[in-house]
């Protein structure tokens, strides 16, 4: 075969820089956008925060009250200076320079291939902050630190708190023990010892470990841990002996929610048995729990709702990002004719600041604008509740708003709204539908509604199974089969009927 060249057409889907870095900030969290703000502020010395004192950003029905009141209209600013009373933010651009920016950029490349970006500078040091750093920056407690730091503090022989140790070593992160006495023991014993270690040692050390906190850790079961648990309690605890009776014997008969056989065995009242299980559920069957090991999860949002007026009102939440713009100063030392290195450094950071603050002025505009049709659609929801919850897709507000789903995918993910009822993620308001007996659409977060509402009302000697719970649900024209109530509940963290069955 001998070479030879061809010349092919065809088409392919390109994305300009300024499209993908609008892409990029649109799919940022309110926390991962405020990180690129500011690495964007230390590395551009074109761009600073607006630190004047204005009023508060205002909405579009507050523009227009102000205008009927004064009778006149506001005139527009600036082409590069942009305040929306739609989004109540301002971004300003403060442009003393003639450059403008391009409408567009060549395809398939990168910021740093046009424009040179400055490194970022160094961190610098702030005493205020630095007072609380070791706080803000220390882990999370663990179990074994808890328990460690008891150990630490409890005196004993050397003998006893190698044993600890093992003990320690051999603890989940319930509480419980994962090895028997036995295995620890067998562990720590050495025959060339003149004194070798005793199984009884170990069980003497492991009552002292018992009574940590917090109480029930080093259990080796779930008896056992009850039992701690009330053994700790005041003696003059009401029903504490009935409880440690009803622990120690019938336990079995207490998991399995067997009251008859209970009532009959233990020969107690069903009053007076009602007062045992009240002592018993308040005891923690996994003490370990109690030390909180998950990070705390800090959720700003994004956007607003109010009711003003017997109207709901949606505003992007001003606090989410500084107001941007320009530095006058920097820009004002841009020459048309200088083709100097610094000159044009200057110049490509000022472009690349001006399309910085487009795409975030990009950003907040899609942003509000599917919020807005999110509240729209959903408002019988902000009025009535999550029973009033209309089915959506993400079709429906792409049509809506006419964009694309991937792009209002991007901006429902990890994007918040406050709302009177609470804060909730975007992507909430999206569920599936069931169909009714008169040919509309039910939304599955309506019918989850529903199911935890009819759970609560049910009786607790006779709870409803999800076949009654599907019946119920017919008889309000919902057709739902009895698994789909099963998958609800699941996805709920409600027990099976058998499981919420209570002593009345």
């Amino acid at each position: 075969m001998k070479a030879s060249l061809q010349l092919k057409l065809g088409q392919s889907l390109t994305m300009t820089p300024q499209l993908q870095q609008a892409i990029r900030l649109l799919q940022l969290s309110t926390l991962d956008l405020q990180q690129e703000i500011q690495q964007a502020l230390e590395s551009n010395p074109m761009l600073e925060t607006s630190e004047d004192d204005e009023q508060l950003p205002e909405t579009e029905a507050d523009a227009r009250d102000r205008d009927e009141a004064s009778g006149e209209a506001t005139d527009g600013g600036p082409e590069d200076d942009w305040d929306d009373g739609e989004t109540g933010l301002e971004w300003s651009t403060n442009n003393d320079s003639q450059d403008t920016i391009p409408d567009e950029l060549p395809v398939d490349t990168a910021w740093d291939d046009i424009y040179q970006s400055a490194p970022a500078p160094a961190a610098r040091s702030d005493d205020d902050n630095d007072q609380d750093f070791e706080t803000r920056n220390s882990p999370t407690e663990t179990l074994r630190d808890h328990l460690e730091w008891q150990l630490n503090l409890t005196p004993m022989s050397e003998r006893d708190r190698v044993i600890a140790h093992a003990l320690l070593d051999a603890v989940d992160d319930r509480g419980y023990l994962t090895s028997s006495l036995e295995e620890i023991h067998a562990g720590l014993v050495d025959e060339a010892e003149e004194d070798p270690l005793e199984l009884d040692e170990v069980e003497a050390v492991l009552h002292r470990l018992q009574h940590f906190d917090p109480p029930g850790v080093f259990a080796r079961d779930l008896q056992e841990c009850l039992l701690i648990q009330l053994n700790q309690l005041p003696p003059d605890t009401p029903w504490l002996a009935q409880a440690r009776l009803v622990i120690t014997h019938y336990i079995n008969l207490l998991g399995n929610r067997d009251y008859a056989q209970l009532l009959r065995r233990s020969r107690l009242k069903e009053d007076q048995l009602k007062q045992v299980l009240a002592l018993i559920t308040g005891l923690n069957p996994r003490p370990g729990d109690v030390i909180d090991r998950s990070e705390p999860e800090y959720v700003i949002p994004d956007v607003i709702v109010r009711k003003h007026n017997g109207r709901w009102r949606v505003e992007l939440n001003p606090e989410i990002a500084p107001r941007l713009r320009v530095n006058a100063s920097y820009a004002s030392l841009i020459r048309r004719a200088d083709s100097s290195a610094d000159n044009t450094y200057l110049r490509d950071q000022l472009q690349e600041a001006k399309w910085f603050i487009k795409s975030l002025q990009s950003r907040n505009e899609t942003l509000l604008k599917v919020a807005t049709r999110i509240v729209e659609y959903q408002q019988a929801f902000l009025d009535h509740g999550e029973e009033a919850m209309k089915p959506l897709i993400l079709s429906d507000i792409a049509q809506a708003v006419d964009m694309h789903e991937s792009t209002i995918s991007r901006v429902t993910t990890q994007k918040y709204m406050h709302t009177p009822r609470g804060i909730f993620e975007l992507k909430y308001f999206f569920s599936s539908h069931v169909s009714t007996e008169e040919g509309g659409e039910c939304s599955s977060t309506a019918i989850r509604a529903m199911i935890k509402k009819l759970i609560a009302a049910e009786t607790p000697k006779k709870p409803l199974s999800d076949s009654k719970i599907a019946a119920m649900l017919g008889e309000q024209g919902i057709k739902v089969a009895r698994r789909t109530v099963a998958k609800y509940r699941e996805a709920m963290h409600i027990p099976p009927s058998n499981e919420r069955k209570r002593l009345v």
